[in-house]
């Protein structure tokens, strides 16, 4: 599938700088479909259209719901400020760190939630969130890598779910198109703050 031609919500070039195309050299069935090209050292690479796409898709989709409605979860560090960022602006709720089984099932947990739809960082480390969605039978939609297993997720955003300046550039793109879907910002207007503000700090290994 060609990588060019026609407009895209960044530059492609941005896509590449962020390390958004950029997959595993794992690749499971189902995330096939999005894979651009395997690199010689056994690499997956997303196509930067189809991730476009799907980030357009998702954001019309999200943009019906009542943004107090919408529950962001991320057990992964980086993804855990830009989606707070995210929630900051438009409006919606988020589960960072560990997800307290029967966050979504038991009414007697004490941070439980009654989302319409979830939007998960990451189906393997968000499992909890993917199980408890699936059984109140709300939506799931989710950022995933070229080796998750997306079975129970109902609308897949592939993307690098693992590298801060990936995280960061598709919440502020998700974001940004969220709040154009439902005229907060113009068509043509940008967030307040460019991507890299979304970006978390990174870990600095001992």
């Amino acid at each position: 599938m060609s990588q060019a031609g026609g407009d895209l919500l960044v530059p492609q070039e941005l896509y590449r700088k962020a390390g958004v195309i950029f997959g595993t050299q794992i690749c499971t069935k189902y995330m096939k479909k999005f894979v651009y090209k395997i690199l010689p050292d056994g690499y997956y690479v997303l196509d930067t259209r189809m991730v476009d796409e799907r980030l357009r898709i998702a954001a019309k989709f999200l943009a019906r719901f009542d943004p107090e409605k919408i529950v962001v979860t991320s057990v992964r560090l980086y993804g855990q400020k830009p989606a707070k960022m995210m929630c900051e602006r438009v409006g919606c709720k988020t589960v960072t760190g560990r997800i307290i089984p029967g966050i979504f099932t038991n009414p007697n947990v004490e941070y439980y939630l009654e989302p319409d739809v979830v939007l998960v960082t990451d189906p393997r480390t968000d499992k909890q969130a993917v199980i408890e969605a699936s059984k109140i039978g709300v939506p799931i939609v989710a950022f995933a890598h070229t080796d998750n297993k997306v079975e129970d997720i109902d609308l897949v955003i592939p993307g690098n779910n693992k590298g801060r300046r990936s995280l960061a550039l598709l919440y502020w793109i998700l974001t940004r198109e969220i709040l154009r879907e439902k005229g907060l910002i113009g068509p043509n207007e940008d967030l307040d703050v460019n991507y890299e503000a979304f970006m978390a700090t990174k870990i600095r290994r001992r």
